[in-house]
């Protein structure tokens, strides 16, 4: 299932909706959808209230509401496909140009962004005038990102006033479904809900003076949508292999990177078995991989500009564009 956030207009002002992808490209509004299954067997009211909580206009809730919420997800998509897109005077399915796409994930409880791919390691810390930590291959460490500071496929990326250039990171996320302390590497996987591509957009002139102190990154990634995910979260039982994807970018028409998920050091299994050592992870929020050899401006001692438009392509996950403001 390829799932979607997105602002919906009305009258009383916007309001924020889950949807599915359906074959033709649509959004299918899964609460109105799943209200119109209900009908059969219930009232007008009481199918509007067991919509609302089985299937709730917040990502994370529905995450929360676990295999319930994905079973009325797939009935609200069969009916949207066998009975039409409308009901009841209330429309079941929109053309995406006729809503606002959000981040698939609008309010994360968490980002925690890795750093897995050792090629990546291998192309920016010479630039840097450094060896990759040994420290690196003993733990998959991490940064917390600023869960307001988020994205969507599609949006302008504004250059924060205290930047003059811009990188991209070309990374892909994990989002957790069923929360957990502790949790034992060999069941890790199990607890992943879906996956989305990420483009950790940087401020790297600031990032290096933070982190030259020994903290950080923060304004160097927490800037106003400096987060972007999408287009979609697809649920991971349609990944037959996430480590089998391949990886495509390119820069203003330009390919920049072709690789492949294969090449991970750190897998998400090892990621959420550390993160989850003596700390509460819970549904919704957002393992990052880090970025893919070769998926920035700065391991090819480049950096955007203004007006650069970045489209990341991944087999499966679907294609993320942003353009820099």
């Amino acid at each position: 299932m390829r799932l979607v956030s997105f602002e919906l207009p009305t009258p009383a002002g916007a309001i924020t909706r889950i949807g599915a992808v359906l074959p033709d490209g649509r959004y299918a509004d899964l609460q109105s959808a799943y209200r119109a299954v209900l009908s059969g067997s219930a009232s007008k009211e009481g199918a509007a209230r067991l919509a609302a909580a089985t299937v709730p206009s917040d990502m994370v809730a529905f995450i929360e509401n676990g295999p319930a919420a994905l079973d009325a997800a797939e009935a609200a998509i069969d009916w949207v496909l066998d009975k039409g897109d409308a009901y009841a005077g209330a429309t079941l399915a929109f053309d995406p140009g006729a809503v606002k796409l959000l981040a698939p994930i609008p309010r994360p409880p968490l980002i925690r962004d890795f750093m897995a791919f050792e090629t990546h390691l291998k192309n920016i810390y010479p630039k840097l005038g450094r060896d990759i930590p040994p420290e690196w291959y003993n733990l998959p460490i991490y940064y917390k990102g600023n869960p307001s500071a988020v994205g969507a496929d599609g949006d302008a990326i504004t250059m924060p006033v205290y930047a003059t250039n811009m990188d991209f990171e070309f990374e892909f996320a994990a989002v957790i479904g069923r929360g957990g302390t502790n949790i034992p590497r060999e069941d890790a996987m199990s607890h992943i809900f879906g996956y989305m591509i990420y483009n950790d957009f940087s401020a790297r002139e600031i990032q290096q003076r933070e982190m030259s102190v020994g903290l950080g990154p923060a304004k160097g990634k927490d800037f106003e949508r400096g987060h972007v995910f999408g287009p979609w979260l697809v649920t991971a039982d349609e990944i037959p292999d996430i480590y089998a994807l391949r990886m495509q970018a390119t820069v203003s028409g330009q390919p920049w990177c072709d690789t492949s998920t294969s090449t991970m050091h750190w897998r998400f299994d090892q990621m959420i078995a550390h993160a989850s050592t003596n700390e509460k992870v819970v549904a919704g929020e957002i393992f990052g991989s880090g970025t893919v050899g070769g998926g920035s401006a700065a391991e090819m001692g480049k950096t955007l500009g203004r007006g650069d438009e970045v489209i990341l392509t991944m087999d499966r996950l679907g294609t993320l564009t942003n353009r820099i403001a």
